[in-house]
């Protein structure tokens, strides 16, 4: 369906304003999002700013891509040679793609208690989220879970990484840390654990049983999304950790 009614026009309930402050942004659709944004419409039959909006994410998904995942690094003149799109709307768009990364990867502060994957996961999302390789990296953490810190162990090739169990543990207790949690991204933004992350995390589990640092989580990380291996395998119930 394509709007063609003036926002306007529209009943004071169906604005995309008004929804967002009464429902909340999460209900809105991402054409109304980006309609909040522009502010007007335009473009081929001088669509509502909701149809230019649809418009603009027909145009980036005709690379038979996901239209956010162009979005996120759409550049500027990609955006202005879309018709209805000039440098202010452009600009705005940019700013708020911008704003929204920098948000989703800032850093919790150190000493944060990190007590589920999604703290986890947003400790870590700077360095591994987006990234066009794959990186392992180790989450350092007190006797309370509060963070030490965090460390890239190793950067791979877009489609494998190389994380010895013996530098992640030099590193561990190196940091003088008494728990980690170990994370990797799939830059494919697939976050479904491979058998060769499976069979990592079982040489992880035995060591952090040998060395008596428990090992409280593995997260993949990828397109926006993660996954903590300990919520969907057993793998922690055939290696106690003695948390």
């Amino acid at each position: 369906m394509t709007y063609c009614l003036r926002i306007a026009d529209m009943a004071q309930n169906e604005r995309p304003r008004e929804r967002l402050m009464t429902y909340g942004s999460k209900t809105l659709a991402t054409a109304e999002l980006i309609a909040i944004l522009l502010g007007t419409g335009q473009g081929p039959g001088k669509l509502s700013a909701i149809g230019l909006g649809q418009y603009i994410l027909h145009e980036l998904g005709k690379c038979d891509r996901d239209p956010l995942a162009v979005l996120r690094d759409v550049s500027p003149s990609q955006l202005i040679q879309i018709p209805g799109i000039g440098p202010a709307k452009a600009t705005t768009i940019l700013a708020a793609i911008e704003l929204g990364k920098r948000v989703f990867q800032s850093r919790i502060s150190d000493r944060t208690p990190v007590d589920s994957p999604a703290a986890a996961a947003a400790a870590l999302s700077q360095d591994l989220m987006w990234q066009p390789q794959e990186r392992f990296a180790v989450l350092l953490l007190d006797v309370k879970n509060c963070l030490l810190g965090t460390q890239v162990i190793t950067i791979g090739t877009a489609t494998e990484t190389l994380a010895p169990p013996r530098e992640i543990f030099r590193e561990v207790i190196r940091q003088n840390a008494t728990r980690v949690i170990v994370a990797h991204n799939h830059p494919s933004g697939n976050v479904e654990p491979s058998q060769a992350d499976i069979d990592l995390t079982k040489q992880l589990l035995a060591g952090a049983q040998y060395l008596a640092i428990p090992l409280l989580d593995h997260i993949i990380l990828g397109d926006g999304n993660y996954q903590s291996l300990r919520e969907i395998t057993s793998l922690w119930d055939e290696y106690p950790q003695g948390e």
